[in-house]
């Protein structure tokens, strides 16, 4: 008699919640592949292109038999030479770019597996919410409890952070914080960053500073690196990314810098996992910091008239917009009376009836629910087109209100 194999996930899976954003990519795809020319606002996924030096040398190395071969697991020396050139051209920050330094397969990889390498039961870690999901979900994969607190100005989150780390027992082991701030726009201070070290070094706590998008600031903005805070080094590390500034998401290029101990943790724990990134994508990645920096402030000002655009009509709907100061998104408070649909079944909406995709607030936690992120990532053009889709949209939804066919209760 033939047995059956029941297939049973590890009780980890029970704690990680539908990925929104999945699911919300998925329902853009299949409209498109009905023929539906959708208007992504959603995924913060850069439309424009890499820099074509970039490209060009990616082209020349994949020629090389030997960029064939595995890379080096912890990034080219070359490569490391030049993220610490960086830092210290863009930031005073000294690196020896040997094992303060190493490269990832992307910011988000680096983060999952950094937390593998810190973090196990028992173990707390304290995040400001709304927060990225993987900024939550690193942790939780690790086996480790995960303490939001609203993300607020400077004083409001010392305090908070010092609080609950006089408070828990076992005491917090880890602070994950990031700025300029995924999906809010937040920035902070090179003060603050300051005082989290020195409250770091009291409390005894980690701490990881998301940095990806560092260099997407607005309005003559410049935003602080974690590392510039005197100390930050002997308590922590700030994952960088090629994805934003180069325009080169799909490349999976990033990297993590900062105190060697968590680096060389995160080393080994690559060791098991991975290879190491393309040779040709790594020395692709040496071009775009050492002759590319000029045109990080053309991208960054697209950006800008992109969300002066996206500003400008949705106050004209009667939306209240402030803009971000920072990213590549706006994070905008919906209306009422559509706030009573809930950010999911708002987004979803969008996409059914004015085929315009955006990413629910609530896919960042319950704290983001009443809100949506609207990525930057559209022309001028598909923009203003995408919030008269919008408008028509919300209008026929009140209209259905009007004739009782339309509730704008949550479903249950």
């Amino acid at each position: 008699m033939e047995g059956k194999t029941t297939i049973r996930f590890a009780e980890r899976m029970q704690q990680l919640p539908p990925y929104l954003f999945g699911m919300i990519n998925k329902m853009r795809m299949e409209k498109r592949w009905q023929g539906h020319d959708v208007i992504d606002l959603g995924m913060g996924n850069p439309a424009d292109p890499s820099p074509s030096a970039v490209t060009e040398k990616l082209c020349e190395v994949a020629t090389d038999p030997k960029a064939h071969r595995y890379p080096v697991a912890g990034g080219m020396k070359n490569l490391k030479r030049e993220i610490a050139l960086y830092y210290g051209r863009n930031y005073g920050v000294t690196l020896n770019g040997e094992d303060d330094v190493i490269c990832t397969i992307g910011s988000k990889e680096g983060i999952s597996h950094l937390c593998l390498a810190l973090l196990g039961p028992g173990d707390t870690v304290l995040t400001p919410a709304p927060a990225f999901p993987i900024h939550v979900y690193a942790a939780v994969i690790a086996g480790a409890n995960v303490l939001r607190f609203p993300l607020a100005e400077p004083e409001a989150m010392l305090q908070q952070i010092d609080t609950m780390c006089r408070s828990l027992y076992p005491r917090p082991k880890l602070v994950m914080l990031n700025y300029p701030h995924n999906p809010t726009g937040a920035v902070t201070t090179k003060e603050f960053f300051t005082e989290v070290v020195k409250l770091a070094k009291l409390r005894d706590f980690m701490v990881i500073n998301d940095f990806a998008y560092g260099k997407i600031t607005y309005d003559g903005l410049v935003a602080p690196s974690f590392l510039e805070a005197p100390g930050a080094q002997e308590v922590g590390v700030e994952f960088g990314s090629f994805s934003k500034s180069y325009n080169m998401a799909g490349w999976r290029l990033g990297y993590c810098v900062g105190n060697k101990e968590m680096i060389g943790g995160l080393a080994k724990i690559k060791g098991y996992y991975d290879y190491g990134i393309f040779s040709a994508i790594q020395v692709a990645g040496i071009v775009a910091m050492r002759d590319c920096e000029d045109g990080i402030a053309s991208q960054v000002a697209l950006y800008q008239k992109r969300r002066d655009v996206l500003c400008d009509g949705l106050n004209k709907m009667g939306w209240d917009v402030e803009p971000c100061k920072a990213g590549m998104f706006l994070w905008v408070k919906i209306p009422e009376p559509y706030i009573r649909m809930g950010s999911v079944r708002f987004s979803i909406e969008m996409m059914n009836r004015a085929n315009v995709a955006v990413s629910p607030g609530a896919g960042f936690g319950e704290e983001g629910d009443g809100y949506l992120r609207l990525a930057l990532v559209e022309n001028e053009n598909r923009i203003s087109q995408a919030l008269k889709q919008m408008k028509r949209a919300m209008r026929e939804i009140d209209q259905e209100i009007a004739a009782g066919t339309f509730s704008l209760e949550e479903k249950k």
